[in-house]
């Protein structure tokens, strides 16, 4: 066992013995700033959406007519303090967010700075016009009703905040409602009289409604189901929501094809009666998976839109209040993915893959109109944001060259980037356009991929050569910088190793998103069965078989589920895997916490042999079950505040390698979460990941 440190100077110059003449480092290719959570101002013509700059998080803004961005707030440390939960006061003259904490998993405020004392998770005030802003209370998820009144969530429950517009004093925050169980979704009428939420208890939830005028509380057709996404209709007076209904022996990490079908349902809110509108049919689609958006459900026109996965593609489809047929609105092979809808309720924004697999486009379409595609080309779009005015679309855009940032739209005329220009240590000159490809897996399922061949590629020279695989696994790998922080960095990494003279497959392996239903609930994916490692040993064997890769070098890395298949490479491949990489893999699902007891406890004698039967086959789907044949080396990263894979799953498997002698090396983060917070903590993992494959499969240096 070796413990890294290297010094900044040996991986320098490892990288001038093993670079091209145009060769840049870690540094450079994630030196760009990173835009995500664009929101629209509710009116006029203005957005604001979040950049992430070597780890300094800031709140930038742009507003017509000239649309030219100012950055809002000045955060000037790489400190891991995440910003979200962006609102805009009705007028659009200041936004409120949140800052700190864990906005993925909540829980215990994470401290990856080592700062000593913990990070408060705080609500904070900023103006449109640039004024500086103002911390004012602990908190997340604040949400301002068109008349002015802010409430937010705090340890689950829901308080309000008074004097948030007060240019001085301290705003007065107030507990407004204690309720049993753990608040959510908070979402004021158009007309600010009343609040809807979710309240989640155990194995069900129930949408509640709070009344301004008489402080009163009532939930709506209350059931034994999951009631989630509350939906407003324009005049105030009805709620639309979505009913899942509750499994208690539902698996996790396996295949859910079908189900008890879903159903939306619409109460009356002074009433509280409810009745459906939808029920999913048996079958594909009856098990709902939704879109990336603020919510589920939109009104529109006299009925509701929302995503569907009848035909085995998740699309938009559309309902009559009074029910009858859902029609589809986004025909076509792909799926549809970010929804945005215009402030006039008519018109739908979406980010979809139909026509070119591999990227993102956005289209639009209403009630009254086919699909018409608003971006094209070889570049990557998404989050669109319709300003209110509906002068100008807004939306977050990608290259193979370019890092996420913000660009308008005005009309149907040419987009413009809102973002200033990055760093001139940024290489774009110097990255690579990725390929598309196509892949056999070793039961012959076609797999898409992303290939990274070198920049200094010649004919017949053999690289070394690395394949990487995505975690989620709902994720999808795309022909340029991803729209997630995460993916974005690898990326960056996976085009440095091509700088440096690999040759890199990126692997949209089976359980991702993005091909369909069946590809994404794919047969014994996961913890029933690894189905996946056909898609690993198909993409080792296609590089094994390229005339310009050298066959003994061939490493493979990957975080998350990425790091799952990556031990599951080494367990049971090592003759075809020099090396590997695992960031935060799972390396025993029947050890997660939970597996046994996540949908309660039974003294069913039926039930207690099902649930060990699924734990047995989630052992032999780990790469623990096949450590005893994994012979080579690893890289084992980790934070130990991971939220997502617990850090007992590196322990368990270093202390097995270590048993067995097999050569392991560790990167540790203490205080870190899955998703690093710190930009630091990405670039000395992946300096590491890059020192490690250079030693484990380059030829040695030349001595001068």
């Amino acid at each position: 066992m070796l413990n890294l440190r290297l010094s900044t100077l040996a991986l320098l110059l490892a990288a001038e013995v093993y670079g091209t003449g145009n060769s840049f480092r870690i540094e450079d290719v994630m030196s760009a700033p990173f835009a995500s959570g664009l929101v629209a101002a509710p009116s006029g013509a203005a957005a604001a959406w979040i950049e992430n700059e070597q780890g300094r998080r800031n709140i930038w803004i742009a507003s017509g007519p000239d649309w030219k961005a100012h950055r809002a707030t000045n955060f000037d440390r790489d400190d891991g303090q995440e910003i979200d939960d962006l609102a805009w006061s009705p007028d659009s003259r200041y936004l409120l967010f949140a800052r700190g904490g864990d906005f993925e998993n909540g829980g215990e405020n994470p401290n990856p700075d080592l700062s000593l004392r913990k990070p408060e998770q705080e609500i904070w005030r900023v103006d449109a016009t640039g004024e500086a802003p103002l911390k004012l209370v602990i908190g997340h998820a604040p949400q301002i009703s068109s008349t002015g009144t802010v409430v937010f969530l705090r340890g689950g429950q829901i308080y309000s905040l008074a004097n948030v517009d007060a240019k001085s004093g301290k705003p007065d925050a107030t507990l407004l409602l204690e309720q049993k169980g753990e608040q959510s979704g908070l979402r004021w009428s158009p007309d600010g009289t009343r609040l809807a939420f979710v309240s989640e208890r155990a194995g069900h939830s129930f949408i509640a409604i709070y009344s301004v005028a008489d402080k009163s509380l009532s939930y709506l057709d209350p059931s034994v189901d999951h009631d989630s996404e509350p939906a407003w209709s324009s005049d105030s007076t009805q709620l639309a929501f979505l009913r899942i209904p509750s499994q208690g022996r539902e698996a996790f990490f396996s295949e859910h094809r079908s189900g008890p079908p879903w159903s939306i349902r619409v109460a009356d809110v002074k009433t509280g009666k409810g009745r459906e509108v939808f029920r999913a049919h048996n079958g594909p689609g009856s098990v709902f998976s939704g879109v990336e958006a603020r919510q589920q459900i939109f009104w529109s026109g006299d009925g509701l839109v929302f995503p569907w996965e009848r035909t085995g593609w998740k699309h938009l489809y559309s309902i009559a209040l009074n029910g009858g047929q859902a029609r589809e609105l986004t025909p076509g092979t792909g799926e549809v993915e970010h929804v945005s809808q215009s402030a006039d309720r008519k018109t739908f924004y979406y980010s979809t893959n139909i026509g070119d697999m591999d990227r993102r486009h956005i289209f639009r379409v209403s009630l009254n109109s086919s699909p018409q595609a608003v971006t094209s080309g070889e570049g990557i779009e998404w989050e669109p944001a319709p300003a209110a005015d509906n002068s100008a679309l807004v939306y977050l855009c990608s290259s193979y060259n370019q890092r996420a940032h913000a660009a308008v739209r005005l009309g149907n005329g040419q987009p413009r980037d809102l973002d200033p220009a990055g760093p001139a240590s940024f290489p774009k000159s110097a990255l690579v356009k990725p390929q598309p490809v196509l892949i056999t897996a070793a039961d012959g399922l076609q797999i898409h991929g992303q290939l990274f061949l070198p920049a200094d590629h010649t004919e017949g020279e053999k690289h070394p050569a690395l394949i990487f695989f995505h975690g989620g696994s709902r994720r999808q790998m795309l022909l340029g910088f991803h729209y997630m922080f995460y993916y974005s960095n690898a990326y960056s990494l996976n085009e440095y190793f091509a700088n440096h003279g690999y040759v890199v497959l990126s692997v949209n392996y089976r359980s991702g998103i993005g091909y369909g239903l069946n590809f994404r609930e794919a047969i014994d994916y996961g913890a029933h069965g690894a189905s996946e490692f056909n898609d690993v040993i198909g993409a080792g064997l296609y590089l094994k078989s390229r005339a310009d890769v050298d066959p003994g070098r061939i490493g493979v890395w990957g975080g998350s589920y990425g790091g799952y298949l990556t031990a599951m490479a080494l367990s049971r491949a090592s003759d075809l895997f020099a090396a590997g990489v695992d960031f935060h893999g799972v390396h025993d699902w029947s050890a997660l916490r939970g597996y046994l007891t996540r949908t309660g406890e039974s003294a069913d004698p039926e039930e207690l042999h099902d649930r060990q039967e699924a734990a047995r086959i989630a052992f032999e789907s780990s790469p623990m079950a096949s450590v005893d044949t994994w012979r080579s080396p690893v890289l084992l990263i980790h934070g130990d505040d991971d939220r997502n894979v617990e850090f007992s799953q590196t322990l368990m498997l270093a202390e097995a390698l270590r048993k067995r002698n097999v050569p392991f090396e560790q990167l540790i983060f203490p205080n870190e979460i899955h998703d690093f917070l710190l930009y630091r903590h990405w670039v000395e993992a992946y300096q590491h990941t890059a020192d490690f494959f250079d030693r484990k499969l380059k030829p040695p240096a030349p001595e001068n």
